[in-house]
Formats: structure tokens, sequence, C-alpha cells
């Protein structure tokens, strides 16, 4: 069962202000949750509803699943310090 990741053009530009070598390691984290939303090493958020977050190095990946519709929902993509305070 394959999941569709959906990247809004706001985590894209997120992304975009990333160095480099981060941005190639949590694309291609991002990517692989199209086999399992659910890897080992992801935290489910308190105080977040539905909500996932996955660690690349001092960066966080928050995202939602939708096993409905077999959907992984990319929401911010930032530096740990930033990232629960939206």
């Amino acid at each position: 069962m394959s999941y569709e990741v959906i990247i809004p053009k706001p985590v894209k530009k997120q992304l975009d202000a990333l160095p480099g070598d981060v941005r190639e390691r949590i694309l291609e984290k991002i990517l692989s949750l199209v086999e399992d939303p659910r890897p080992s090493g992801i935290k489910k958020l308190k105080g977040f509803d539905g909500e996932y977050r996955i660690r690349v190095g001092d960066y966080r990946v928050r995202y939602a699943i939708d096993d409905q519709a077999l959907t992984v929902l990319i929401l911010h993509c930032q530096h740990r310090k930033d990232i629960y305070k939206s």
C-alpha cells in the first residue's frame, strides 16, 4: 500500500531555505513516507491532534497521516527551536 505525500507550497519554501545537504536528507526521509508513513523513530505529537514528527539532525518534519485517503500531508519543516511554535 503506497501513500501519496503532499508538500504544500509554504513547506516547499521552508525546504528551499535550508542548506543543500540538510535539504537532501530531509527530502529523502519525506519520500520514504510513501511506503511507510510510520517508520521507526517517529513520534506522535502530544497536543497536536493526529500529527507526527521525524527528526533529521537539528531539523524536524511535522506531518499528518490520512489512512482513509492514503495521504501524508507535510505540515512544517523547520529547525527544532522553531517547529513547535506554529
